[in-house]
């Protein structure tokens, strides 16, 4: 699907693992890609990838408004305005899974990261693209978001819920505008981080019944999410907005 020559994403927390992957498939299908990333670390190695070649890298807190607004002046002087935004940024942050033991932090952390900065970016984002009349906004939300999770706690849950309803508002909102939004729910997509928690909150007897719960019996792969993704910021998806898609081997249904 080369569908985005001439197009410019932005992709948040996409110097490792699954952002990196969406990023490589968008500039793999013909956009100009910038990716946002607190790593210095990650960005050198992701630099390195053949994949990633040409993709402009901005170090970035997510969780800090001056650093985003910082970042996003220096893509504007570098002469980036965006067709496409993808908020990949987030996690869990290896904060406690019972809710009695998440404090007051644990839940700022993970709403700071999941929710508010995503509104930062679309807030930022958005007025040049109801200004050209065309739009792409495609949000992570998760399983965990439509279904509970096995192994993440209630705020990473609440998190992406809200993003998942944002998205439906969204969508209304500047529908109008040219613009979509939508928002991809993966299930456990075998990050190396997704990795870790599983095997530090799960037996391998667990693991294992979680595997075959799943009716296309694998875990997810970023590039299943990735191709998810180039679809929604594509042209062809250009009558599909407000919509939830489960990318998790139907390991979640809703009619």
């Amino acid at each position: 699907m080369l569908g985005l020559q001439g197009k410019t994403a932005l992709v948040s927390g996409a110097a490792d693992g699954l952002g990196e992957a969406i990023a490589a498939r968008l500039a793999a299908d013909g956009a100009r890609v910038a990716v946002l990333d607190r790593s210095a670390e990650a960005i050198a190695l992701s630099k390195a990838r053949p994949a990633m070649e040409g993709v402009h890298f901005e170090q970035v807190d997510l969780t800090d408004a001056d650093d985003i607004a910082a970042a996003l002046a220096r893509l504007a002087d570098a002469g980036l305005a965006f067709d496409i935004l993808v908020n990949n940024a987030g996690g869990s942050l290896h904060t406690p899974r019972a809710f009695v033991e998440e404090t007051d932090e644990d839940w700022e952390r993970v709403m700071n990261l999941n929710v508010t900065a995503a509104v930062r970016l679309i807030r930022a984002i958005v007025p040049g693209m109801v200004a050209s009349g065309y739009g792409r906004i495609i949000n992570l939300g998760s399983k965990a978001g439509r279904y509970g999770s096995l192994f993440t706690g209630a705020n990473y849950v609440a998190a992406k819920g809200a993003v998942q309803s944002m998205t439906l508002q969204l969508a209304q909102e500047f529908g109008p505008q040219g613009i979509t939004c939508n928002a991809i729910c993966p299930g456990a997509i075998l990050t190396p981080r997704v990795e870790r928690l599983l095997n530090e909150r799960q037996t391998p007897e667990e693991r294992a019944r979680v595997l075959e719960s799943i009716p296309v019996r694998r875990h997810g792969t970023v590039e299943d999410v990735a191709a998810a993704v180039a679809f929604f910021a594509s042209d062809d998806a250009g009558f599909i907005t407000g919509q939830l898609l489960d990318v998790n081997g139907g390991q979640g249904m809703a009619s």
